[in-house]
């Protein structure tokens, strides 16, 4: 079957280009013909950690000639900084993801000449997260596709407990025109019962649906091979997440290596920021002996490989759900830590991934069946 799908893929983000590329490798695995929609509306382009032409709310407001003055000091330091990590997104888009030739900058670009499929798949990530602008896109619920063609939504993503004011009713009627309807969360599924759309499923985040073996294939090689180190990855930065990293460090003779698109890690013996792509996140993810995160596909990745980690709340935005609903399915929700819960035996305790692979693969199989129920 010819399946196009449609997800936040090239926004400089590890989880995000990685889930992409799970969901069309595990399609393809299955025979079907993938390519992702290179769907990237101005609102994406312009909100990445890449954009070197940035400017805050504070110094957009000034004048003309101020602003050139803010970008003539801030571009080249910016891109000096951003080049490496920035290259290596673009090498590994180019080369694992199979991209639809022609850029759409919107819906009615869309709807204007739709991308040719017998199936169309919206998914996964945070594509429906009405706090961001994303969740409040028509693209993202599929209404460019034309009348007769299956729209489907794979583990769409809320990640918050509630729609976003005033979007309720938009979110109800584009959600009811997917023919076949899954989340990545149970909150999503409470979230839809509530706009009045009962038959949605829920399933497992597509990085799932690969197997250790599939991720080899793109993880690339880091000289630091012998070193022990315990791993941070921040989507925000946390005190108590470098609090407990520095006593995990020194309590387990391990080195601190951080790897972010967002922010440095001043503390981190070795920094990884803005200096690599996914395939070297994964890699570090690999061989890290703890993993310190505030992020779902961080958490998602720590699994998959069988690590110790240690899942921190984000604190500035309620996007939290994410990653409670999928340790809790997994009976390890304790691994998860509020801002309180700061403790001096956080990371000593080792998980049972015997138990918890018997309750991932019920998930995995569940949704690999959703797709091809879907498919039919």
């Amino acid at each position: 079957m010819k399946i196009k799908t449609i997800t936040c893929h090239d926004v400089y983000n590890y989880g995000a280009t990685l889930q992409a590329y799970a969901l069309m490798k595990y399609l393809q695995k299955k025979g079907h013909e993938v390519q992702i929609i290179d769907y990237k509306p101005v609102y994406l382009s312009k909100n990445n950690s890449y954009n070197i032409w940035r400017i805050s709310a504070k110094w957009g407001k000034k004048n003309f000639l101020i602003k050139l003055l803010y970008w003539c000091l801030k571009v080249p330091k910016r891109y000096l900084l951003s080049y490496k990590g920035k290259f290596a997104y673009d090498k590994f888009i180019k080369k694992n993801l199979l991209i639809t030739k022609h850029r759409f900058k919107n819906n009615d670009d869309l709807k204007r000449k739709p991308p040719e499929a017998n199936a169309y798949i919206a998914g996964s990530d945070q594509i429906w997260n009405t706090e961001f602008q994303n969740g409040r896109d028509p693209a993202f619920y599929l209404d460019f596709v034309p009348d007769g063609y299956k729209k489907i939504s794979y583990a769409a993503s809320f990640a918050t407990k509630e729609i976003a004011s005033g979007y309720k009713l938009f979110v109800k009627a584009a959600v009811e025109k997917i023919d076949y309807v899954s989340v990545r969360e149970q909150q999503g599924i409470e979230i839809l019962k509530s706009v009045g759309i009962n038959r949605a499923v829920c399933v497992v985040d597509p990085v799932f649906l690969l197997n250790k073996e599939d991720w080899e294939g793109i993880t690339i090689p880091i000289k630091e091979t012998n070193e022990k180190y315990l791993l941070i990855y921040e989507i925000e930065t946390n005190k108590i997440i470098e609090n407990v990293a520095k006593r995990l460090a020194k309590e387990n003779g391990l080195l601190i290596y951080a790897v972010s698109c967002y922010h440095p890690t001043r503390y981190a013996d070795k920094d990884y920021f803005n200096r690599c792509g996914p395939g070297t996140y994964l890699t570090l993810i690999k061989n890290a002996e703890i993993i310190l995160s505030n992020s779902f596909h961080a958490t998602a990745f720590s699994i998959i490989y069988e690590k110790n980690f240690i899942t921190f709340n984000l604190l500035k935005y309620e996007i939290n759900s994410r990653m409670s609903d999928l340790l809790e399915c997994l009976g390890i929700k304790e691994r998860l830590i509020s801002v309180e819960q700061e403790s001096e035996n956080l990371g000593g305790t080792q998980i049972n991934y015997v138990e918890v692979k018997k309750k991932l693969e019920k998930l995995i199989n569940n949704s690999k069946s959703f797709i091809f129920n879907a498919l039919c």
